[in-house]
C-alpha cells in the first residue's frame, strides 16, 4: 500500500482501494468533489487569513478568496468588535444609508462589506477563512499533511456514487464521517489550547 505524502500518492491510494482500472481516470475528479465537501463544511486554522480592508463611502471590497468571516473590528481605539448579521436584517435595522457612525454589525452584499449604522471612513480588521486552491495545484495540502484518511475515504464515496454503488457508499460513509468529525474534535482541541495541530499516524 502507497504512504500518502502528495497528490500523486494519494491518487495512487485510491486507485489501490479501489481496485478497478475502468475508474483510473476519474479519480481526479473523485479528489475534488471531497475537496470541495469539506471546505463547505470545515473551518480550519490553517485557511485563517489576516483581514485589512478600507472602508469608505459605507462599504469595502471582499477579498476575492474569502470564504468566511471569524471575527472583525474596527481598528481605533477603543476596538469595536462586529457582529455578522445577514442582510437584509441589516437594512431593515439600520434603513438610513448615509452618515459616518462607528459601525457594530457587518454583512456582506455582493463583492461588497457593508455595515450598520452607515460608518464613516475607517481600516476593518479582524480574520476571515479563505478559500484554498485545488489540491492538485497546491501540492502538499493540509488535508494530505494532516487528514489524508477523510481525502481516501471521501474519493470512495464519490467513486460509489459514480458508480451507483449503494452499498459500497454505505460501507465508506462512516469512515468519511468520522474522519471528519475527528478534525474538528483536533481542530476545537487546539483552539481552546493554542497549541500546533499535529499531524495523525496513518
Amino acid at each position: 500500500m502507497t504512504v500518502i505524502s502528495n497528490y500523486a500518492t494519494l491518487k495512487t491510494a485510491i486507485a489501490d482501494y479501489l481496485a478497478r482500472d475502468d475508474l483510473t481516470e476519474q479519480i481526479e475528479y473523485f479528489i475534488q468533489n471531497t475537496e470541495n465537501k469539506l471546505y463547505r463544511s470545515l473551518n480550519l486554522r490553517n485557511e485563517e487569513t489576516a483581514l485589512s480592508v478600507s472602508v469608505s463611502s459605507g462599504t469595502g471590497t471582499v477579498p476575492s478568496n474569502f470564504k468566511k468571516l471569524k471575527f472583525a473590528y474596527v481598528n481605533e481605539a477603543p476596538v469595536t468588535v462586529l457582529d455578522w448579521v445577514p442582510v437584509d436584517k441589516l437594512y431593515r435595522d439600520y434603513p438610513t444609508r448615509s452618515g459616518a457612525e462607528t459601525p457594530c454589525v457587518i454583512s456582506r452584499e455582493g463583492s461588497n462589506f457593508v455595515f450598520g449604522p452607515y460608518p464613516k471612513n475607517f481600516t476593518l480588521s479582524g480574520y476571515y477563512y479563505a478559500k484554498k486552491d485545488p489540491l492538485e495545484t497546491t501540492d502538499n495540502s493540509w488535508y494530505v499533511d494532516n487528514a489524508p484518511d477523510a481525502l481516501v475515504y471521501g474519493a470512495l464515496m464519490e467513486a460509489a456514487l459514480f458508480s451507483k454503488d449503494l452499498e459500497a457508499f454505505n460501507f465508506w460513509k462512516p469512515f468519511f464521517d468520522e474522519a471528519v468529525q475527528t478534525i474538528k474534535t483536533e481542530e476545537n482541541e487546539a483552539e481552546v489550547s493554542g497549541g500546533p495541530l499535529a499531524a495523525r499516524p496513518q
